[in-house]
Parts: structure tokens; C-alpha cells; sequence
């Protein structure tokens, strides 16, 4: 029996300088993606990245906004090792955000699991939680202010019921950064606990009833269900948290405007003060480049510490 052979002719070749069908939609894809991403990149480069490279560069300089800026090198550097008023800055900074951080993470968690509950107008709640956040800083200050009036305050007169003598809060150097750090605490708890809210809801509820028919009491199911399953949650808003208290400036510039003396001075007031009281912008920067170092140094421990504990 004969077989039968067919043979198929080969495709011509694309001609020499031709473009391809796939090389075209490859540079089509190119150009629409780079329509999507170079409006947020000049933004960024113009807003972000070009004013971070000028400071670097003015932290070496005696820029005082007249004239040109002459080279001074590390002598802005040299010069916070022995400035009192940086120091001082620099501990309040750290004062305040050694209370403001773990009170705020307590307080917004707190006020996360108790309205993840199933309860009557837990929306309402919710909403009112928030609400502090979103409020003009200005308002806030006026009110705390009236609340923390020494003769007329409703805190202090509160306080007087119980035979207990108020402090001046605001006016008092002992109580001034502890009332900074109240109002901070609730202003920001309603934010985050949002983002603890989020959290929680992907928590599966199965592990809860597993922990109820071994027996685990409420306790033990936040300690061993809870916490573990927030951590990736706790971890953001640690991280979010302790930059924004490191670099905390309206509320300070507003209820105390640092004082009274130099008792909530802290670096992002000083860097104002120095760069645009007394346009020394060249310190200024140099203070600036501290903080984001002393910013960087924290964020990377914390990102350390949670690997560490991942592994």
C-alpha cells in the first residue's frame, strides 16, 4: 500500500527592519505603563526625593536663606554635640514617644477588641472613635486647652471633688509633656484601632471555638490566638506609630508651643524654630538628617526584631 507524503511550505521571513507583532505590543505595554507611574515619580522626585537631597546638601552648608551657602562640612554636627537645646529636644522626643507608643498601642487595641464585638450601635462607636482624627488640630488644642485650665477646668475641678489639688498640666513643666502625650493617645487610638479592626476580622473564627472546646478561658485565646494572628498588624502600626510620635510637631507647637521653658521642646519644633524663627537653615538641616538617622535606626531595629521573631 502506498503511503502518501505532504509536505508543508515554511513561513516566509519577516523582512530585514520589519517589527514584530509581539516586540510592538511589548513597547505598546511599555508606554502605558510608564503613562501610569511617571506622574506619581515626578511627584515624588519633585516633592520627596529632590528636598531630601537638598537638605543632605545644606546640613554641610551655613545656608541662612540671604546669599549663597557656604561649605561648612560636618562643623553643623560638630555643633549639636555641644548644644544643650538639642539635647534637651532630643530626650523630650524620646520621652514622648516612650509614653505616647505603648499607650497608644494598648488603647487602640483595647478599643479594637471591644468593638469587634457584636454589640447594639457598634457603628456609632466606631464612628465616634474616629472622629478625633480627622479634627481640625487647631479645635483640638483650643479644647484640651479649656480642659486643662488649671483655675477653670473641668479635669481639675473634677479632680477637686475628690479632695485631689490638679496640676497646671499645660503650664507645669513636671505635667506638661504627660498632658501632650494624653491628648496625643486620644487622638490617634480611633486610627488605629482601624487598622487593628482590619486585623482582627481575618482572624478565622474557627480557632476561637477550637480554643473554647479545649478550654482555653478568654485570656489564653487572646494570648495564643489573638496576638500571634495580629502580628504581621501589630507590626505596622508599631512601625507607623513610632516614626509619627519621633517626628510629632503640631500638637506639641499648638497646646504647649514647647514649653513651659524648654519641657516638650522636641526635635521637629526645634528644627522649626532654627530653620524658620531664626533662618538658620543650615543647623536646621543638619538636626534634620539626626532625626531621620535617629528614624531609620528604630525602623530598622524594629524590622530586625520582627524577622527574628519570624524565623
Amino acid at each position: 500500500m502506498a503511503t502518501t507524503t505532504s509536505t508543508t511550505a515554511p513561513a516566509p521571513a519577516p523582512a530585514r527592519g520589519a517589527r514584530r507583532p509581539g516586540a510592538r505590543l511589548k513597547r505598546r505595554n511599555a508606554l502605558i505603563g510608564w503613562t501610569f507611574v511617571l506622574p506619581n515619580f515626578l511627584g515624588f522626585a519633585v516633592l520627596t526625593l529632590i528636598p531630601v537631597i537638598a537638605v543632605f546638601y545644606l546640613s554641610l552648608t551655613g545656608w541662612n536663606v540671604f546669599g549663597q551657602a557656604p561649605w561648612v562640612g560636618l562643623d553643623n554636627f560638630t555643633r549639636m554635640l555641644g548644644d544643650a537645646s538639642f539635647h534637651r529636644a532630643l530626650l523630650n522626643t524620646l520621652y514622648y514617644s516612650g509614653l505616647h507608643i505603648p499607650l497608644t498601642l494598648v488603647a487602640s487595641l483595647g478599643l479594637a477588641l471591644l468593638l469587634n464585638q457584636k454589640l447594639r450601635g457598634v457603628a456609632f462607636f466606631r464612628t465616634a472613635a474616629f472622629f478625633p482624627y480627622i479634627t481640625s488640630m487647631v479645635a483640638i488644642a483650643v479644647v484640651w486647652n479649656m480642659l486643662f485650665s488649671p483655675e477653670t477646668g473641668p479635669i481639675n475641678q473634677f479632680l477637686d471633688l475628690f479632695g485631689i489639688d490638679g496640676p497646671g498640666w499645660t503650664t507645669s513643666a513636671t505635667w506638661a509633656m504627660p498632658a501632650v502625650v494624653l491628648v496625643g493617645v486620644w487622638r490617634e487610638m480611633g486610627y488605629f484601632m482601624v487598622l487593628f479592626l482590619a486585623g482582627l476580622q481575618t482572624i478565622p473564627r474557627e480557632l476561637y471555638e477550637a480554643g473554647r472546646m479545649d478550654g482555653a478561658g478568654a485570656w489564653q485565646r487572646f494570648w495564643n490566638i489573638t496576638l500571634p494572628s495580629l502580628r504581621p498588624t501589630m507590626f505596622f502600626v508599631t512601625v507607623i506609630l513610632t516614626i509619627g510620635s519621633l517626628k510629632v510637631l503640631d500638637l506639641i507647637l499648638l497646646l504647649t508651643d514647647g514649653g513651659p521653658g524648654q519641657s516638650t521642646l522636641v526635635l521637629s519644633q526645634y528644627i522649626y524654630k532654627k530653620g524658620f524663627v531664626e533662618n538658620d537653615f543650615g543647623y536646621a538641616s543638619a538636626v534634620s538628617v539626626a532625626l531621620f538617622l535617629l528614624c531609620l535606626v528604630v525602623t530598622a531595629v524594629q524590622f530586625v526584631i520582627n524577622r527574628r521573631r519570624q524565623d
